[in-house]
């Protein structure tokens, strides 16, 4: 296994723990078109996850031009390589924020993409640029739409588990920016492997179902803010109250959200494997058993 990273720099400690056994970890941007050739080129590999990205909504609404840079460009550009270069799969990590805003849940595979915000776009973009270069040139390639994926070995604690997990091992209220209400759909990392394995396994099926297609993946139901928070502090045996300091769904987000599954299902059999309160006892678990990482 190849690790490309999406910018410069040296992976952290965190990033490499375990997998400087497992894999050969080339430094590197996706933006970076030799980086990409080089990579691919020297390590032959048989599978590619594109999972490099710009993955935050509000520094994507302050400055879009370096996640369209990032997540746009970086895409086309890996793409790119991969065809000329004839990786025979490639899995895209795109997003369920790429339907936007919809009149009906949950969202499934046949919705249009319906992007307003900037980062919805760029994962919007990045999932048709993918699915174009099934259909133009071959590319055995897919593309995820996941929904909100958590687990240990988050360090952005501007999301709402990793700030929340944070807040409740230190002691302090968890920060809710919203007025607690928006639901969404939260999908556990290991559940996210699998599924991304699954697809990888389809797209090397003879009969290529796979190729050119869109599949959701998450736990099929809307949690609010409130639920989760509270389902974290209960983890990490608290009662602490959320600090909610919103009165209303931020600007740049969503109300509510949530996926079908089926499509991926009955393709490839995956469904979810661990409900959301086992997967917050995990990750706060996680986090507990490193507290020099947490602000």
């Amino acid at each position: 296994m190849t690790v490309l990273r999406r910018g410069g720099g040296t992976p952290s400690a965190l990033e490499l723990d375990g997998l400087e056994e497992r894999c050969d970890v080339v430094t590197g941007d996706v933006r970076d078109g030799d980086a990409i050739e080089r990579a691919l080129g020297e390590h032959e590999p048989e599978i590619v996850f594109h999972l490099a990205a710009q993955s935050l909504l509000r520094p994507a609404r302050r400055s879009p031009v370096p996640t369209f840079e990032a997540n746009v460009r970086g895409t086309w550009m890996l793409l790119d390589a991969c065809r000329r270069l004839q990786i025979p799969r490639v899995v895209v990590a795109g997003s369920y924020k790429a339907y936007g805003s919809a009149t009906r849940l949950p969202y499934t595979e046949d919705f249009p993409l319906a992007a307003g915000q900037p980062y919805e776009v760029s994962k919007a973009a990045t999932d048709m640029i993918a699915r174009s270069y099934a259909h133009t040139y071959g590319l055995r390639v897919a593309v995820t739409r996941f929904a909100n994926v958590y687990g240990g070995g988050d360090l952005n604690f501007s999301r709402l588990v990793p700030e929340a997990a944070a807040a409740a091992i230190r002691g302090r209220r968890p920060v809710v920016r919203s007025d607690g209400t928006p639901e969404r759909d939260f999908l556990y990392a290991e559940d996210a492997a699998r599924a991304y394995l699954a697809i990888a396994d389809a797209l090397g099926e003879a009969h290529g179902a796979a190729v050119g297609q869109a599949f959701n993946a998450g736990a099929g139901a809307a949690r609010s803010v409130l639920e989760v928070v509270g389902l974290v502090c209960r983890a990490a045996g608290t009662e602490l109250v959320p600090d909610v300091r919103g009165e209303r769904t931020p600007e740049d987000e969503i109300d509510r959200q949530y996926v079908d599954c089926a499509k991926l299902n009955e393709l490839t059999g995956w469904s979810p494997q661990v409900s959301l309160e086992e997967g917050l006892r995990r990750t706060v678990e996680w986090y507990g058993r490193h507290p020099g990482l947490l602000p």
